[in-house]
């Protein structure tokens, strides 16, 4: 005789993971996440020098061309890092009221994590770990873990 686990029945339905190595999903998503984080660097009053390092480094004229033009492709790095800034976007938005909540990443931070520092600097020394680091945090506080 044979016995097997069974999950119980739930109405949870996992959400369906984006392929981000297709060229297509990367297509259907770029431009609006381009559009979505120069609106959240402008939200929370980032420096031009200091979204360009949130972006992965990016040079000025690459950087000025893309906020002119965002119809474009990005790598999936790109891609990931806008997922998480906005992710944090929403996070703060959900747990302060707007002006906190821009305010947010400038402000140094008692946190252990952040060792007395700003959110930002966090974020712009750790790269794409510390963003990640950043998202979940804010999520667990919300209680999204």
């Amino acid at each position: 005789m044979s016995f097997a686990y069974a999950y119980p029945k739930s109405r949870f339905e996992p959400a369906v993971l984006v392929d981000l190595s297709a060229r297509s999903e990367r297509e259907r998503l770029s431009e609006s996440a381009l559009k979505g984080f120069f609106r959240l660097a402008g939200a929370w009053q980032i420096r031009d020098e200091d979204a360009r390092e949130l972006l992965g480094g990016l040079s000025s004229s690459s950087f000025y061309e893309w906020k002119k033009h965002p119809a474009r492709v990005l790598e999936v790095d790109r891609i990931t890092r806008i997922s998480y800034l906005l992710g944090i976007y929403k996070a703060l938005h959900l747990l302060y009221g707007d002006k906190l909540a821009d305010e947010w990443i400038h402000l140094p931070n008692t946190n252990p994590i952040f060792n007395g520092r700003t959110p930002l600097a966090y974020m712009l020394g750790g790269g794409l770990l510390a963003m990640q680091t950043v998202r979940r945090l804010l999520d667990a506080r919300r209680g999204g873990l």
